[in-house]
């Protein structure tokens, strides 16, 4: 087709069939026939715009769009922005936005390849082998070798840097195949070890000459370099040189692809009062683990609250090596009984969390405690006791007589200097003196407690929380080699049949084998009544409307919510759907 022809094209004059005779016919009306005539005519061709517009949206959906920001306050100045190191709740969030491991759990709880293309798993549960994606790169550039895994687990394992990662990586060894293949060697088979392999993977590049001694220190503590789904644009600080906000945006060569939302803004702020305050002026958007008697003052609308079951246990433990009286079943039995757990629920956690029975937390937030009165509940304690040969003296104190003494029910909670545990701690008090108990309550800073009362285990009883944990191992927790520090076994409970119970859910990957044998544990547990144990509270996550597709799941810990969130999104587009993929 030559220009010449394109041309006479565009000169040609082009008429629309029979159109001369339509205007000879619509001349020849009169003008109130005209104007009836232009009426339907506007009529008819707004009917069809309107009628093309319906159809097009039915083949338009909603998708997502990059773009976007999100503001959100934490508690705490940043200290260790590092897989190794993290413990705050600010370390811990930061961490999970800038760093990646081979594998991470999804908001279902279930794992999945991120730096990792695939894996595999040998026949004797052994060896875990991981093949690294080829297109892994660190934020600045930089390849993600299997070099920079092995770093990264031998500074887990090694002692002096006291990570708190450490125990998950004892005795695994870690072998290099190639550049982008690493297997993992364990001396015995553990099913809840491939929940590990979610740690973030540091670039050896940058950490290599670093030693021990000056880990701790390096500014790439505070200003990382990792893999995540997001990196750090820049920092602000105070005037006192701390870092105060980390701005970050999206990383376009992120593994599993570009996050939609392009910006995240982290401010700290050095407590609750601050940070609620920052929220009410509108200087941040989002905020979570706030106290629920501080949000009805917050009014914030009911679909901006996100709740979350977390897997932590909250109980009493009874130390029956420091105070006898716990050597009594019945006493045990009795204020288990008689504990109004659904009270504490209400009256100190706001109505966010669950009552519980035993040490494996619920995975839903359906389940609710079976209502007794207060009466009935005293009634029944009293009368397990009375059976086992108490009785109440003139003060109503349940005593119990034999031929050497005379055995008072008298015993003391100690506890952590928390608003809820303290809070806890006087409304047990409170139940069990209705029993007919005398109860001394003593409360200790966290950081006495942990080193000077449950280390050396100089309590009566502890009120106390364990952090379970996704993979439910309770090992820790609950197995008799565990009593002594740094064991979790604050209850000091040993069983036998518990201990071999507890080990089969270690060694066992069969679901149906793990859950009957978790079943058989919560048996055994129920019987010896070692601990009462209370409530498992929700995560409160406080998120604008403007975000989308937000799903948080079972989560151990707050920075945890960010799992997904590479799907968040703000902005969107419309497209047809014959172009979705």
């Amino acid at each position: 087709m030559d220009k010449e022809y394109l041309k006479s094209l565009t000169k040609k004059e082009w008429k629309i069939p029979y159109s001369d005779k339509a205007m000879k016919v619509i001349q020849s009306f009169s003008l109130t026939e005209k104007t009836i005539f232009f009426i339907f005519s506007a009529i008819f061709i707004i009917s069809g715009l309107s009628l093309l517009y319906q159809v097009n949206k039915l083949f338009l959906v909603e998708v997502p769009n990059y773009g976007g920001s999100l503001t959100e306050g934490v508690i705490g100045s940043p200290r260790f922005i590092n897989p190794l190191l993290a413990s705050s709740d600010i370390d811990k969030d930061l961490t999970s936005l800038i760093y990646s491991g081979l594998l991470k759990a999804d908001s279902s709880g279930e794992l999945s390849p991120d730096l990792a293309d695939s894996y595999t798993i040998s026949d004797d549960s052994l060896i875990y082998t991981f093949k690294i994606r080829d297109d892994a790169v660190f934020h600045d550039g930089t390849s993600v070798t299997a070099d920079d895994v092995i770093f990264t687990i031998e500074k887990a394992q090694n002692s002096e840097l006291k990570s708190p990662r450490e125990a998950n990586w004892s005795g695994v060894k870690v072998e290099k195949i190639n550049d982008k293949t690493v297997s993992f060697i364990l001396k015995q088979p553990y099913s809840s070890f491939i929940q590990n392999t979610t740690l973030g993977i540091l670039p050896k590049h940058i950490w290599n000459k670093a030693s021990i001694e000056e880990f701790p220190f390096s500014q790439f503590n505070t200003k990382p370099v990792g893999t995540g789904p997001y990196k750090i644009d820049y920092i602000t600080y105070t005037s006192s040189g701390l870092p105060s906000e980390y701005h970050l945006v999206s990383f376009n060569k992120y593994a599993l692809g570009k996050p939609y939302i392009t910006k995240i803004i982290i401010k700290s702020y050095q407590n609750e009062a601050d940070i609620i305050d920052a929220y009410k002026k509108g200087d941040i958007e989002s905020l979570h683990s706030v106290s629920p008697k501080e949000l009805p003052a917050l009014k914030i609308a009911s679909d901006e609250i996100i709740l979350s079951p977390l897997p932590r246990i909250f109980g009493v433990f009874f130390n029956q090596n420091v105070a006898p009286i716990f050597v009594n079943k019945e006493v045990r039995q009795a204020l288990n009984v008689v504990t109004d757990k659904q009270a504490i629920i209400d009256n100190i956690l706001g109505g966010y969390g669950q009552a519980i029975d035993t040490p494996v937390p619920l995975k839903t937030m359906s389940e609710k405690e079976i209502s007794t009165t207060s009466s009935d509940r005293i009634e029944k304690a009293k009368a397990i006791l009375t059976k086992a040969g108490w009785s109440q003296n003139e003060d109503g104190v349940f005593v119990k007589k034999d031929k050497k003494e005379t055995i008072t029910l008298s015993f003391s909670i100690s506890t952590g200097n928390v608003p809820e545990l303290k809070e806890t701690a006087y409304l047990l008090q409170k139940q069990w003196q209705e029993l007919g108990a005398v109860v001394e309550v003593k409360i200790f800073e966290i950081g006495d407690l942990n080193q000077n009362i449950i280390k050396p285990r100089k309590y009566d009883s502890l009120l106390f929380g364990e952090v379970v944990g996704r993979d439910m191992d309770l090992y820790p927790f609950w197995h008799s080699s565990q009593r002594n520090s740094p064991g979790l076994n604050i209850a000091l409970y040993t069983n036998l049949k518990a201990d071999k119970l507890l080990e089969n859910i270690r060694n066992t990957s069969n679901p149906e084998l793990k859950q009957g044998y978790f079943n058989s544990f919560n048996k055994e547990i129920t019987n010896d009544a070692p601990a009462v144990f209370t409530y498992s509270p929700y995560f409160i996550y406080i998120v604008p409307k403007k975000i989308k597709s937000v799903t948080i799941g079972q989560i151990t810990t707050p920075g945890e919510r960010f799992a997904d969130v590479g799907k968040w999104y703000i902005e969107t587009n419309n497209v047809w759907k014959i172009f979705i993929k």
